[in-house]
Formats: C-alpha cells, structure tokens, sequence
C-alpha cells in the first residue's frame, strides 16, 4: 500500500496490495478496498464500501454515504463495486437500506463525473453511465447497458441488457433488454444493432430480436395479445426468452412504442 501521509485512513479499514491513496482522500471504518487500486485525492469513501480489485476512484467521488431515504435510520448496510470499475469526479453512490441492504456496482463499469447512484440501486457489468446521469433508489440496470449524459431514471424502473439510453431521457417505465429508446416520452426507436454487432451476436440473433421486438410494438396495441403472438410464432432462442421473462416480470410497466 502506497498512501500519502496526508490521507486520513481509519486504522480498522482492509486495503488490499499495491494501493495508492492520494492526499485529502478519507478512508472510514468498515471499509474493504482490493488490489492494485488509486484512491485519488479528495475522495470520500464510507464505512460500508466494499470495492474489487483494480478500481480508479477520481477527485470528489463519495462511496457508501447514507441513504436520503427518508424511512432510513441508520440500519447496516453496504456498497459494493466490482473488480476494473472506474468512478470519476463527484459521483456519489449510497449505500442500502432495509429493502435490499446493498447497493451495487459491477466489474468493469465506467461512471462517469457527477453521475448519482441512490439506495438500494443494482448496476450490471460493463456498464457505462455518462455524465450528470441520476439514478434514483431501487433502479436495476442490466449487463453492458449504456445510458447517455443527462438522463434520470426513476426509483424501482429496471434497464434490460444490452440497452442504450439517450441522453437527456427521462426514464418512467422499464426499458427491454437489447433495445435503443429516446424522445419524450421515453419510446422504442429500435434494436441496438450497432452496440449488439459490437459484444458479438451475429445476423441471426439480431434478426431474432428486431423480429420480436416488431411483434411487441409494431404489429399488437395489446401487450398481452403481444406476448402470446411472439411466444407461439418466433422461434425459439436464447434472446427471445430474456425478453418475454423481462416483460412478464415488470411490475412497473414497459416504455412505449414509436409512435
């Protein structure tokens, strides 16, 4: 460990081989930090906070501060982010609460400066969240899902994988796994084509998808009459199973279609 003298370290905090701890960076009490970290200067990182190996951790990031949760009062709880996550400047992220006690953030996720991550919140692997992104408490956000700057997700809403998010959205309802959406209100515009062809799915696949997702918000006004079409009609696959148990098991209700 590598930790300037001026850094404030709480002598019960873990941290592991090969960390650098800046000038100014706070280090509480119950904290666990792996290998081959940077704790950059100024950096506040909270009792709670169990961060991975190899993460970055830039100037004015807080990790595990309390909830604002109003009904919080002071119950254990914890943040824990993955192995290869960097958090750039001002990003917040706050622990649980007595709905999940954890707040969570995968392996390998960018977030960008000032992006806020409320209670309770559970982000994938792979996930990239631009800048001033906010995502109130309780917010599901799958694998290598992208959210562009500016957007706020509202509490409870989950984010299917492989989803793409423009920027300055509004985010009401839950969004299906693969898809683009954007404008106001928040609507399908398509397939991610681009970011699937990108993580490997082949033509096929995609077609699969684009196939299903016509069925959903194309060819049925009816969501029910819609999922019954695409589960007797599309062929079996991988994909098509993601999507039908995703959409069955949204209690927030699905985003629009393009209209």
């Amino acid at each position: 460990m590598i930790n300037h003298k001026l850094a404030n370290i709480h002598p019960n905090a873990k941290i592991g081989k090969n960390v650098i701890i800046e000038p100014f960076a706070t280090i509480y009490e119950d904290v666990v930090i792996g290998d081959n970290c940077w704790i950059a200067s100024n950096a506040v990182v909270m009792s709670g906070a169990r961060i991975g190996n190899n993460c970055k951790i830039f100037p004015g990031a807080i990790i595990s501060a309390e909830s604002q949760d109003l009904k919080y009062n002071g119950e254990y709880a914890i943040t824990e982010i993955g192995d290869n996550t960097t958090i750039r400047e001002y990003v917040t992220i706050h622990k649980g609460t007595l709905d999940k006690k954890i707040t969570k953030v995968g392996s390998n996720c960018l977030l960008m400066s000032y992006v806020h991550v409320a209670h309770d919140c559970t982000i994938g692997d792979n996930v990239v969240i631009a800048n001033l992104v906010q995502l109130a408490g309780h917010v599901i956000v799958g694998d290598w899902v992208i959210i562009e700057g500016t957007a706020a997700i509202q509490q409870f809403v989950s984010i299917g994988q492989h989803s793409f998010i423009a920027g300055g959205s509004l985010v009401r309802k839950n969004v299906p796994p693969y898809v683009k959406a954007a404008r106001e209100p928040l609507s399908y515009i398509g397939v991610n084509t681009i970011g699937l062809r990108r993580r490997g799915f082949n033509d096929q696949q995609i077609i699969n998808i684009e196939d299903i997702y016509r069925v959903i918000y194309v060819q049925n006004s009816n969501m029910t009459t819609a999922l019954r079409v695409a589960d007797l009609e599309i062929p079996v696959s991988e994909e098509k199973e993601v999507i039908l148990e995703f959409i069955r098991n949204s209690t927030k209700g699905i985003m629009r279609g393009l209209s």
